[in-house]
Formats: C-alpha cells, sequence, structure tokens
C-alpha cells in the first residue's frame, strides 16, 4: 500500500540524519495521500541505520488508527494529524530536535525574521507556541497539535508563507508540500535559528527592514517570483 511514499517518507527520514538535523531517535518525517485519507510515518524509536522502507507506518487521517505496519507508528502521530487536518495545503511534516531550534523552543521565543536567508523561505517570524495548560498532558501529543494551530491562529500567520513552528520547550515541527519539501524548510529552520542566536550576541537590537522581507520572500514565491529557472 502506497509504496512509492512509504519509499518518499523513508529517504526523507534519513535525509534528516544526512543534515545533522537528528542523533539517536530523536525526529521523525511523515508524508500524505490526500486521496486515500492515508498519512505514512516513521515507526517509533527504529534506529535511521536499520530502517526500511517496508517498517513505515500506514495511519488513517481522521482516527490515527494503523491501517498498515507492524510496528507502532511515531509517538508524535497524533501532533502530524492535527496539523495535516488543518492545514489542508501540507503534505509533509517534520519534526526534529535540531540544537538551535530546539534552544529557540525551550528559550519560548520566536525566532525573529532578521535575515534574507529567513525571508527568503518564511515570511514572518518562526512562532514559538504558547504554554500547554495541566488539562493538556492526558493527550499530549494531539494537543501540541492543538497549541500550534491555535498560534497560527491568534496571529493569522499562513502556514504556506510560514511553514514551521517551534513548540515552546519542545522542539521544531515544519511542512511543505511533500516530505522532501518539509525536511528542507527543517534545514532552512535550523539555520536561521543559528544565524539569529548569533546576531543577537553580536547586536542585541537587530532588526530587518520590513520592505526587505516583503522584496526577499517576493522573489521566490506568489505571482511575481523571478528567483531561479522559469520552465520552458
Amino acid at each position: 500500500m502506497l509504496e512509492e511514499l512509504k519509499k518518499k517518507v523513508w529517504q526523507a527520514n534519513l535525509d534528516l540524519v544526512k543534515h545533522n538535523l537528528v542523533i539517536f531517535t530523536w525526529g521523525n518525517v511523515s508524508g500524505i495521500d490526500r486521496e486515500k485519507g492515508l498519512v505514512i510515518i516513521k515507526p517509533s524509536g527504529v534506529s535511521y541505520d536499520t530502517m526500511r522502507p517496508e517498517d513505515m507506518v500506514v495511519v488513517d487521517l481522521q482516527t490515527g488508527k494503523v491501517v498498515e505496519g507492524d510496528l507502532n507508528p511515531s509517538s508524535d502521530t497524533p501532533t502530524h494529524l492535527v496539523i495535516y487536518r488543518n492545514f489542508p495545503e501540507v503534505g509533509g511534516v517534520v519534526h526534529t530536535h535540531s540544537t538551535f531550534a530546539t534552544a529557540w523552543a525551550q528559550a519560548g521565543l520566536d525566532i525573529p525574521n532578521i535575515g534574507t536567508t529567513h525571508a527568503d523561505y518564511f515570511h514572518d517570524a518562526i512562532p514559538c507556541t504558547d504554554d500547554m495548560t495541566a488539562e493538556m498532558m492526558d493527550e499530549y501529543e494531539y494537543n501540541t497539535g492543538v497549541v500550534i494551530i491555535n498560534r497560527f491562529k491568534k496571529d493569522n500567520i499562513n502556514p504556506v508563507h510560514t511553514p514551521g513552528v517551534l513548540v515552546k520547550n519542545h522542539g521544531p515541527f515544519t511542512w511543505g508540500k511533500d516530505p522532501d519539501e518539509a525536511v528542507y524548510h527543517a534545514v532552512v529552520a535550523e539555520q536561521v535559528a543559528k544565524m539569529a542566536f548569533i546576531s543577537f550576541s553580536v547586536n542585541p537590537n537587530t532588526t530587518m527592514n520590513p520592505l526587505l522581507v516583503e522584496k526577499h520572500f517576493s522573489r521566490k514565491h506568489g505571482p511575481n517570483a523571478y528567483y531561479g529557472q522559469k520552465k520552458k
């Protein structure tokens, strides 16, 4: 079932290791088949060194029940499902504990948009969620998704234009049109988190002209984008 998507999700998980975004089993990637309403995700706690495409677990988008697979899906599966159900443009989701992005999450701070690298991929600051309440702990992973959605709704953030979030005291989640793009955004998020950390260490008053943010974002996104090669 969905063998091609399993291979894509498997490879995307391995790419987290290639890009130094995870150690041990600290991360996961999923992908979705919207027509079938099925999500494929990394199995829980399985080493990247031994993981195979056939180990990927298929779950139902609405119920989270395992449809195919002998292994337990990632413990973060409910969070992924909440993101898919609320952001219909999303085709792949990534969660890591990459060092610099996680440091901002642990500090409970948004990553401000203070550079053109950030503005090329994230229109706004990468937002950090609010604290989870005591009542949320019973369904912790599901409610991790809830606080993500709540932050985007509260500030009217476009999840396509800002394809990532920091869960307070936890770490980053990113997404994209497919698993590969979700990993790409995870790499960018970690890099801009690192650059922002260094920038504020050098100059705590660092800012960026909003016009420059708009210019760089619109070069790559929207009807007037002109970065890269045009298809003939």
